[in-house]
């Protein structure tokens, strides 16, 4: 904490403790609205010292003045971040704060985007921008751990910006819950000519760029067409052609479209591994940043290795992205569905450990989810990471295939496992093969979140299906309501109907 914000403080403390009015209304209001938040002390404080947002009688007031109050924070927390580079001791502390400055950068965006007068924001926009907000910062948080380096600076990032955010995920709740109804508000944003698209034979007649290695195209690498990508405010194109493409991918505009020429024609490869020195967030083949990105028809690859731990084919924290006809291949933390709605279908996604991660609302519809020869003979396919009980984030895997990629060998395989306190995952209509442990769920580490986690089971078939000899968990349910498995459906979970259809990618809204 700098002398500036414990000087701040302790004024707001002064202030709250011995003025019962300011600005003309009684401080007792705060502290009522407070009191209804998970984290009621920072809220006090904060809103004790801002106090020129005129009264809170209503709720939509409180909200409006914490918004503004948990903006302010974010820029100084990212402000702070941005200048404890020096501070780092070594390359691994380096590593770890260049992800926690991207992440702490996408943190204001996403708050801002909420109080953007311009944007459309409904309730649900609002959940969503603010869960990713408060993953943001856990991703931080996750990236020193993994490297096994000091977190001295996380308190000067952070200060107190995740009980903020939380206390605003609680009082906006409502939104994309699953136990909430969707409330509407999301624009259209995809042209027809995009559906025209993912339907042509001849991808190529239709791209802003071409890319191909035999120089028949605009550029030779990916990397190049995506530095030459023109922001128009509406799609851009780029079709690569088939060959394998060694480099790392990060796409940072909105509206980016890849096509390929097919999985296992057009491949993307990479090998960082946390093993090697990276962290998890960056470790990945391909990271998708910019939102209302849409991949079709390409395979991304990690070949680090069953032995380098974590090392990730793909990180997506696009909002409103679609992957679709697309092969994601790696061995721990395949696919890092890091945040914000995300939708995958007819995608084939290979690996060991924890291969499907991260805390995005995200659906797999119509997927192939492989199991691969393990380095400790136990798979978890999944390892879902809400961190908060409000946040509208899960895996909802729907109408897909678990089957092993090749013998296992008798190697134990899981649904997933609980990686934070409020994991959420479901299986719906899913083929399970005869690799599934019968108990079909594994802890994390002893007795954690397993009161807290929700995962379910809803109508699977297949030889790993039978729930008889499940696990005994209170957040483990075996769902037989109808009504409440579809709040996990593509329709209800990332509201889909409102921006699906115009991608032109095949989707069903129901089970």
């Amino acid at each position: 904490m700098t002398i500036v914000t414990f000087l701040a403080t302790l004024i707001s403390c002064l202030i709250l403790h011995l003025t019962p009015w300011v600005y003309g209304y009684p401080i007792s209001d705060i502290r009522s609205w407070c009191k209804q938040t998970p984290h009621p002390e920072p809220c006090e404080y904060v809103l004790a010292g801002q106090l020129n947002y005129g009264p809170m009688k209503q709720k939509p007031d409180f909200i409006k003045a914490l918004l503004k109050v948990t903006q302010e924070r974010a820029a100084e927390a990212e402000s702070n971040a941005r200048g404890l580079g020096p501070k780092c001791h070594n390359k691994l502390e380096k590593t770890a704060w260049k992800d926690c400055l991207q992440l702490y950068e996408n943190t204001v965006q996403r708050i801002n985007m909420t109080v953007d007068p311009k944007r459309t924001c409904s309730q649900v926009d609002m959940q969503t921008w603010l869960s990713t907000a408060l993953t943001n910062l856990e991703t931080c948080k996750n990236g020193f751990e993994e490297l096994g380096v000091g977190d001295y600076m996380l308190p000067l990032m952070n200060n107190n910006l995740s009980s903020l955010i939380s206390n605003l995920l609680a009082m906006n709740k409502g939104g994309n819950s699953p136990n909430e109804p969707y409330h509407k508000g999301f624009p259209t944003w995809v042209k027809h000519s995009d559906r025209k698209l993912l339907e042509s034979s001849n991808p190529s007649s239709q791209a802003n760029a071409v890319v191909a290695q035999d120089g028949s195209g605009n550029y030779k690498t990916i990397g190049a067409a995506l530095a030459a990508a023109k922001s128009s405010g509406g799609r851009y194109v780029i079709y690569v052609k088939a060959g394998t493409y060694n480099e790392y991918i990060d796409i940072k505009s909105d509206n980016i479209m890849i096509v390929g020429d097919g999985m296992g024609k057009t491949v993307i490869t990479g090998s960082k591994s946390v093993g090697a020195g990276s962290t998890s967030f960056g470790s990945c083949t391909m990271a998708v940043n910019g939102d209302k990105f849409i991949g079709r028809d390409f395979t991304v690859r990690n070949t680090a290795g069953p032995q380098n731990e974590q090392a990730v084919a793909v990180r997506s924290g696009s909002d409103l992205s679609v992957f679709y006809q697309c092969s994601l291949e790696g061995y721990q933390d395949t696919l890092y569905a890091l945040s914000n709605r995300q939708f995958y279908k007819d995608c084939n996604i290979y690996g060991t450990v924890d291969f499907i991660f991260g805390n995005a609302a995200v659906v797999l519809q119509n997927c192939n989810i492989l199991a691969r020869d393990p380095p400790n003979k136990t798979n978890t396919l999944t390892a879902q990471g809400r961190t908060d009980p409000n946040q509208n984030t899960g895996i909802s895997i729907h109408n897909c295939r678990v089957t092993a990629a090749s013998s296992l060998n008798g190697v134990k395989t899981y649904l997933g496992r609980p990686w934070k306190q409020y994991s959420r995952t479901v299986y719906l209509k899913t083929y399970l093969d005869g690799i599934v442990n019968p108990a079909g769920w594994l802890p994390w580490s002893g007795n954690f979140a397993l009161d807290t986690l929700y995962y379910g089971e809803y109508m699977n078939t297949g030889p790993g299906s039978s729930t008889a000899n499940r696990v005994k968990w209170k957040g483990y349910h075996v769902i037989t309501s109808a009504a409440e498995a579809a709040k996990f459906a593509p329709g209800s979970f990332i509201a889909g109907g409102s921006w699906l259809p115009e991608t032109g990618v095949p989707w069903t809204a129901a089970l």
